[in-house]
Formats: C-alpha cells, structure tokens, sequence
C-alpha cells in the first residue's frame, strides 16, 4: 500500500505540474517527459539552460523512468528514503503546498460539488531505526465525512483547475482550519493505537547499550563529562519518537456519490 501510495503521488505531482505522464498503476512504471520548469528543478543542469538562453535554442527537456516495484532494473526505483523522492517533495513545498481542483463529470450529472479538505501527510516512525510512509485523509466540509487513502481516491477521478461551467459548488458548513484540526486529531488517535512494538524493542537496545556504558564507568565514583556525554547521545539514538510533516494539501470541490459507497 506504501508503494502504491507513492505512484499515486508522483501521478498526481507530475500531472499537476504539466508533465507528459505514461504511467501504468499495475506495474507501478511512470514515465515522464519534464517541462521546462520541472527539467529545471530536477535535472541539477544549470549550465546547459544558460547555454540555451544564451544562444535562443531548443530546449530539450529530460525523460525520466520511474518505478515503484521492485522487479525490473530499467528504471529508478522510488520508496521512501530514496534521494529523488526527497527532491520531489522540496520542489513540491517551493512550488506551494495547497492546491484547487474540481471534477469534471458529464453535463448530464446533477449539478452541485461538495467541498473537501485533503491531507497527505509523510508520518516518521525515529529511534535508532527509522520509517516513513503517507498518510492521505479527505474530509468533507460539509457532513464531516472523513476518508482514509484520499490521494489513491482522487486518483480514478477526473479532475481539472477550472469548475466547469454547468456546475456549481456547495458552501462549507466546517471551515478549513477546523477540518485541518478534524484531520489531525484523527491521525494522532490512530497513532496512539498503533502497536509500539517498534518503541519497545527500541527501548531495549537502550537499556542494553546503557549498561554497557555504566559497567565501563563503574570503578569510577564521580563520572567525567564525556559519561554524560555519550548517555545523552544515547538517548538521542535511541528514545522513540514520531513526527508528522506536511507533504501537500488541497481543497476539492467532489461529486461524493460518485465514490462513496451508498
């Protein structure tokens, strides 16, 4: 679900941006022809764009091969801690983190869009070991409809930047700061019921170097500074930590019955 996470990022990343996309959701296979902007950002060429604006030539902007399975070796594999991925989501946060779209359905379906606040959100599990993945919640600012996996719902939608001219949009009934606090109070209570396996055994390997450090200071009755030093760096190491860091959001104006259940 990680994975599939990331190539419905890196879709809607690049078709946002104006890329050319040929993607293929059932092999995780992305390939993507840069825009100017984008070969700019990404590609770490300066010289060549100043040789071209220099000369008034023809740009001819990067193609670049992604996957996110891991069988096959004739693209670049994107997971979590991969340097690329880290370079998408800062030219993400440059390029501004909040975004509008509407869907485009037929002029024959009713007419009003509902307004939708989604979230994704890169969620870090730290100690001495470290994790990352997506976290993607929608919710509907109008019933308080909450949706786990939003990005990956989005994805079969048609979405574009402008409303369509036979729709109209619904007015909020929950304002944006307060279905942002609606979201975040929801991924802190599943945090805290998550199992912590992961912090105990953390907590293990502490206690474990801890007393390694302690039996090689025990003849010594006032500990120097660099015992205190090197408990510190341990705890640092070690203590079990999670942090929540906004990757995007956007605010969405959806047909809900045209993908929520009922």
């Amino acid at each position: 679900m990680q994975q599939a996470a990331i190539y419905n990022y890196l879709s809607r990343f690049f078709s946002a941006s104006g890329c050319a996309l040929q993607a293929d959701s059932h092999t995780g296979q992305l390939k993507v022809k840069l825009t100017e902007e984008m070969d700019q950002m990404l590609m770490n060429r300066p010289f060549y764009w100043h040789y071209i604006k220099q000369t008034g030539g023809i740009a001819e902007t990067a193609t670049l091969d992604f996957r996110t399975h891991t069988r096959g070796d004739q693209a670049e594999l994107i997971y979590f801690g991969a340097p690329r991925l880290h370079q998408i989501f800062n030219v993400a946060e440059k390029m501004g983190t909040f975004i509008r779209l509407f869907q485009n359905l037929p002029e024959d379906a009713p007419a009003a869009l509902e307004p939708w606040i989604g979230l994704n959100m890169k969620i870090s599990y730290q100690c001495d070991l470290k994790r990352d993945r997506i976290c993607s919640v929608g919710l509907q600012l109008i019933n308080g409809t909450l949706i786990e996996g939003f990005e990956e719902m989005l994805s079969g939608l048609k979405l574009i930047p402008k409303m369509p001219d036979y729709l109209y949009t619904l007015s909020p009934l929950i304002t944006v700061p307060s279905g942002i606090k609606r979201i975040t109070a929801f991924i802190e209570r599943e945090l805290i019921n998550e199992p912590t396996d992961w912090a105990n055994e953390a907590g293990q390997r502490w206690l474990r170097d801890q007393a390694l450090l302690d039996a090689f200071y025990e003849q010594q009755d006032t500990k120097p500074e660099c015992y205190f030093q090197e408990k510190e760096a341990l705890k640092e190491q070690y203590q079990p930590r999670i942090s929540i860091q906004l990757i995007n959001a956007g605010l969405f104006y959806l047909r809900s019955a045209s993908f929520l259940p009922g």
